[in-house]
Formats: structure tokens, C-alpha cells, sequence
């Protein structure tokens, strides 16, 4: 999963698929990137309509946990949840047309926001310890997936004008 403060991106979209990534000038170039252990990450989109008034709109959710009970760690998610995201899942279970994972784009409109999460330190020896956290938000439009990438993510020439994003780590 990739994050980067809403406020900081555009997204421009062409049917259905985000072309291009700039980040508003003065922003930090930055998207931060957690690297999560297989089977403890995921995403919903959640689509709500009402007949009764002709409309319906898209809840994006990601969860996922964070292994560890450490300042480092809560530091992190204390910035986190002072901030709208715009959050990338990077898929492992689709593959691109050039070969890649396919990635997608929640919360491009309105960004989510932390909305709930947990810190647990377990009972049991073999009991996972760490965080699992849920980010949510509410859009007009559904998903969109990132335009396929050459050799790593986001290292499409048409992102940030070609002049690369800084992907740190966490």
C-alpha cells in the first residue's frame, strides 16, 4: 500500500485509469509505502444507492495490520490519522497488461480517513501484536486503477512530469 496526503496530489484520470500523478508544487514528492506480510491487508468498495432519490456513491475501505508495538510505529499512525489520504493497493492477484501488479486508487475525490484501529499486545505465544487500522471515505466516482508501470511502481514518465516519486519505506 502506498499513501500520499490528498492535499498534495492531482490525479488525472482518463476512462477509468489514473494517467498521470503530480504532486502540487511546494508538496513533498513523497508516497509512503507500508510493505505488508501476505494475508494481512485488504481493501472494499462498498457501492450505496438509494431509488428513492436517483443516487448512489462508492465507500472505499483499506484494513490492514501493522505487526509491532513500537513509539516508531505510533508516531506513524498518529500522522496518519491527522491527514486525508489518497491510498494505492498494489494487487497481487491481477496482473496488468505488461506483466505488473495492477494497482488502484481509493479515495482520489475526497480522500479516507482513519477511522478506526486497534493496538492489541495478545494473549497466546503465537498471538499477532501490533495495530490493525481501517481507513474509509466516501466518493462520487468508483476506483480507478494506476496506469501499468515499466519496472517499479510509479515509474511512469507521465507521473510527476517525469521527474520521479520519492517512495520511502515505512
Amino acid at each position: 500500500m502506498y499513501f500520499a496526503q490528498h492535499e498534495d496530489v492531482v490525479l488525472t484520470e482518463s476512462s477509468g485509469s489514473i494517467t498521470d500523478l503530480e504532486f502540487v508544487s511546494g508538496a513533498p514528492t513523497t508516497l509512503f509505502k507500508y510493505t505488508l506480510p501476505r494475508g494481512t491487508g485488504s481493501f472494499t468498495e462498498t457501492i450505496t444507492g438509494s431509488s428513492e432519490n436517483g443516487t448512489f456513491f462508492y465507500e472505499p475501505s483499506v484494513t490492514f495490520m501493522l505487526h509491532g508495538l513500537t513509539a516508531a510505529d505510533q508516531n506513524e499512525i498518529k500522522l496518519l490519522a491527522q491527514n486525508r489520504l489518497v491510498v494505492f493497493v498494489q494487487l497481487n492477484a491481477r496482473i496488468a497488461t505488461g506483466g505488473n501488479d495492477v494497482i488502484v486508487a481509493l479515495g482520489r475525490e475526497n480522500g479516507l480517513e482513519l477511522t478506526t484501529g486497534t493496538a492489541a499486545s495478545g494473549a497466546a505465544f503465537g498471538d499477532m501484536s501490533g495495530y490493525n487500522l481501517t481507513f474509509s471515505g466516501m466518493e462520487r466516482f468508483p476506483m480507478a486503477t494506476v496506469a501499468d508501470f515499466t519496472t517499479s511502481p510509479f515509474d511512469n514518465t507521465a507521473f510527476n512530469g517525469g521527474a520521479g516519486i520519492t517512495v520511502d519505506l515505512s
